[in-house]
């Protein structure tokens, strides 16, 4: 099923505003603040150089399985804490449009309770979920599409028959 994908405009302004929520500061060149690593700016150069008709096949994405139509795109920017938390631009539920988050990329592996490590993957698993909450809070903000506001959006129209 096709589906509308952001215009490379809105994706910018997703990754100011995670960017700034993430590392903080005034942003420099090109909207991005001065304490990005540079892992994350080499990225996002390669990003901004693709041409606007190729935007999404940029290598700097991340897509789901082997699907010749993709229905996710991450890219991986980190935080302060945790350089593997991404933002996700995925298909909305309803098939049509696109919805974009924060995937704090912690959930898949976790430490047994008990374990010497445990306590420590925890506190960070909390400050991910934090850092995500902010900048989902940002875009909707902004009026940027969440699964949060998607949710609402979706709650409204049923409750008006729709």
């Amino acid at each position: 099923m096709a589906w509308q994908k952001p215009e490379p405009t809105v994706v910018w302004r997703a990754v100011t505003t995670y960017l700034t929520v993430c590392y903080g500061g005034p942003p420099g060149a090109n909207d991005v603040p001065s304490s990005t690593p540079s892992a994350v700016k080499a990225r996002l150069d390669s990003l901004r150089h693709a041409p606007a008709k190729e935007f999404y096949a940029s290598p700097v994405f991340e897509r789901d399985a082997s699907n010749a139509s993709p229905t996710k795109f991450s890219l991986r920017l980190g935080n302060r804490h945790y350089p593997h938390m991404k933002l996700v631009i995925e298909r909305s539920p309803d098939g049509r449009g696109f919805l974009v988050r924060a995937d704090t990329h912690d959930a898949h592996v976790r430490p047994a309770p008990g374990s010497r490590d445990y306590a420590v993957f925890t506190q960070l698993m909390e400050l991910n979920r934090q850092v995500a909450e902010q900048i989902e809070a940002a875009w909707e903000g902004q009026g940027i599409p969440t699964f949060k506001s998607f949710l609402r959006e979706d709650l409204a129209r049923r409750q008006q028959g729709q």
